[in-house]
């Protein structure tokens, strides 16, 4: 997910008014935008896993179509199927380096989000005065 897109699964001024309109045309609307915001993020990794397993499954039937599909020229078959293998194994290759870069943009975004985090925390921590005084002093003070 870009950062700089106007609807994005995060409490942005945009998905808000979204979400308020919602609710008030018609009350699903409104729960499925806070459902959106709450874990949109997460979507895209379920549109992985079923687009593998959908490939994984209807992967099968296709290969078994050109595996079957014989023209008569030997030659040519032969070199057809040693070019689908190869295309099939660059496939392999590129999805190995697809979910790679999916891990590592993951752990990106998580290592954004832990340093805004500790900035906020340090922020706050300087912002709220301390309270250095024992409790009880000055109460009994004649």
């Amino acid at each position: 997910m870009t950062k700089t897109a106007l609807i994005r699964p995060a409490w942005t001024p945009a998905t808000i008014a979204l979400m308020v309109v919602g609710f008030m045309v018609f009350w699903p609307l409104g729960l499925a935008m806070l459902a959106y915001i709450l874990w949109g993020d997460r979507l895209e990794d379920y549109k992985g896993e079923w687009s593998k397993a959908r490939n994984n499954f209807f992967g099968s039937c296709r290969k078994g179509a050109h595996m079957h599909a014989r023209t008569g020229n030997v030659a040519f078959d032969d070199w057809r199927t040693k070019e689908l293998e190869r295309l099939a194994e660059e496939r392999r290759k590129l999805e190995e380096m697809r979910e790679e870069f999916d891990s590592y943009a993951r752990e990106l975004r998580r290592a954004k989000d832990q340093e805004e985090f500790d900035r906020f925390m340090s922020q706050r921590s300087r912002n709220t005065p301390a309270r250095n005084e024992p409790k009880g002093e000055g109460l009994l003070d004649d």
